[in-house]
C-alpha cells in the first residue's frame, strides 16, 4: 500500500546485504501510486487475487493431490483458525486457497523462508503455506489492529507456529507477550522500522518559526484528526495565527470537510490528497512542527521522519510513541482524546522561537537516527534469517 513504505525500505536494505528477496501481495495491482518507488516496487511483486478464482481452485486442486495429508492439515487449521474468529469461516478457507497459490510460487524461487507484514490474514496465509509443506514462516506485528483482537485473530497459535515474531516497539513487544505462551516468550524480537540517510539528508531542515503544522496520516478515526478539528477551532477562537494542513486521505475525508466548513475553518485548515513520499518530505519541511493526536497505534513511521527532519512532534501517550518522542526534549505529549492538552501544546509550539524550536528539532534528529537506522535495523532481521539457516 502507499502507506507502507517502510515495508519497502526493509526489504531494499536486506537487498543491499546480498538477500534474494521475492515481493509476493494479496491484492493493489491497480492502486493510483504517485511515488516512483512504489511504482518500481509494484513491477517486482506477483499479486494473488490478481490470477483470478479459476487459477486459485485449481492451486487447491493442486495442493490437495499432491500432498493430501499436508493439504488435510491445513485445512484442519484453517476450520480451527474460522471458529470464533474476526472474520467467518469462508474467509479463512479463501485463506487456505491463497496459501495454495502462493505455494508453488515459493517454491519455484527457491525461498527457504517467509516473512509477512501484519499479524493479521497475511500472516495466517503463510502459516497455512508453510502446513501445506512450505518453509519456516516469521511475521512482523505494528498495531494497532492486532492488539485490538488479539484472540480473532488468532495470534496465540500464529505465533507458537512461526520461527520468531517482530515487534516494532518494546510496547509491541510487550503485548505479544500477553497472548503469546510464555515458552514462545524468547522467539518475539525487536526490531524498529526504519529510515533511508538519504530521506533526511536535506538542506533546509532547520526548524522556523512559520506558524505551521502538519498532520501526516490516513484520514481515519484512530489518528485523531476530528479531535485536531476541535483543537484548531480553539486557537482559532483565541486569535492565534497557524495554518493546519492535513497530508492524507481516506475513509473520514467527507466528514473532516463538512466539520471544516462548520467550523469555518477553510482558511486555516488544508488537505493534499494522497501524496508521494517526497511531497510529504516536503510539507513536513514547510512546517514548524507535526501533530499526530492518535487514538490507537503501533510506532508511527511519520513521527520517525518528522523528527530525522529536525522537526518537534507532539502526539500522545499511546504505544510506543512516548518510546521515541520526549516531552519537552524533542516535542510533546498529550493525553489521547484530550482537545485541551492538544490545543495548549499546538499554541506552545506556536509561541516558540526559531532557535528554540530548532535545539529541539536537532535533538529529534539524535533520537530518531540512534534507534531508526534502516539498515542497522535490517540487520537485526538478517540475523534472525541467517540463525534460522545455520540451525537447518
Amino acid at each position: 500500500m502507499v502507506s507502507h513504505s517502510f515495508i519497502r525500505r526493509e526489504i531494499q536494505a536486506l537487498e543491499r546485504q546480498g538477500f534474494h528477496i521475492q515481493r509476493i501481495a494479496l491484492r493493489g495491482w491497480e492502486d493510483e501510486l504517485v511515488d516512483a518507488e512504489d511504482i518500481r516496487e509494484r513491477e517486482q511483486t506477483q499479486f494473488v487475487l490478481k490470477s483470478g478464482l479459476v487459477n486459485m481452485v485449481l492451486g487447491v486442486i493442486k495442493a490437495g493431490l499432491t500432498n493430501p495429508l499436508r493439504f488435510f492439515s491445513a485445512f484442519k487449521l484453517a476450520v480451527r483458525m474460522g471458529w470464533h474468529a474476526e472474520k467467518p469461516l469462508p474467509y479463512h478457507l479463501i485463506y487456505l486457497a491463497e496459501a495454495c497459490c502462493i505455494l508453488p510460487w515459493i517454491k519455484s524461487f527457491g525461498a527457504s523462508h517467509v516473512h509477512a507484514h501484519f499479524g493479521t490474514n497475511s500472516a495466517e496465509v503463510v502459516m497455512l503455506a508453510h502446513a501445506l509443506g512450505g518453509p519456516p514462516y516469521s511475521f512482523t506485528v505494528h498495531g494497532p489492529e492486532e492488539f485490538d483482537k488479539p484472540v480473532f485473530l488468532g495470534l496465540p497459535e500464529k505465533i507458537q507456529r512461526s520461527a520468531f515474531v517482530v515487534a516494532i516497539s518494546s510496547y509491541g513487544r510487550s503485548q505479544l507477550f500477553r497472548w503469546a505462551n510464555y515458552a514462545d516468550w524468547p522467539k518475539i524480537k525487536i526490531v524498529h522500522c526504519g529510515l533511508e540517510q538519504s530521506f533526511y539528508n536535506v538542506e533546509s531542515a532547520s526548524a522556523n518559526a512559520n506558524f505551521r503544522l502538519v498532520c501526516v496520516g490516513r484520514l481515519c478515526a484512530q489518528k485523531g484528526q476530528l479531535l485536531l478539528l476541535e483543537a484548531a477551532l480553539q486557537l482559532s477562537g483565541k486569535g492565534i495565527q497557524f495554518e493546519l494542513v492535513l497530508a492524507g486521505d481516506g475513509e473520514m475525508r467527507p466528514e473532516i470537510e463538512r466539520i471544516i466548513s462548520a467550523y469555518d475553518l477553510h482558511e486555516k485548515v488544508r488537505i493534499t490528497g494522497w501524496i508521494s513520499s517526497t511531497r510529504v518530505r516536503e510539507e513536513i519541511l514547510n512546517s514548524c512542527a507535526l501533530v499526530l493526536p492518535s487514538f490507537a497505534e503501533g510506532l508511527p513511521v511519520v513521527i520517525m521522519e518528522a523528527m530525522a527532519l529536525r522537526r518537534p512532534v507532539i502526539s500522545t501517550y499511546v504505544a510506543g510513541i512516548p518510546e521515541l518522542v520526549l516531552p519537552e526534549n524533542n516535542g510533546w505529549l498529550v493525553s489521547a482524546g484530550s482537545v485541551t492538552e492538544l490545543a495548549d501544546a499546538m499554541e506552545q509550539v506556536l509561541s516558540k522561537s526559531s532557535t528554540q524550536l530548532s535545539a529541539m528539532g536537532d535533538a529529534a534528529y539524535a533520537r530518531v537516527t540512534a534507534r531508526h537506522n534502516i539498515d542497522t535495523e535490517a540487520n537485526k532481521l538478517a540475523a534472525l534469517f541467517q540463525g534460522l539457516a545455520h540451525d537447518h
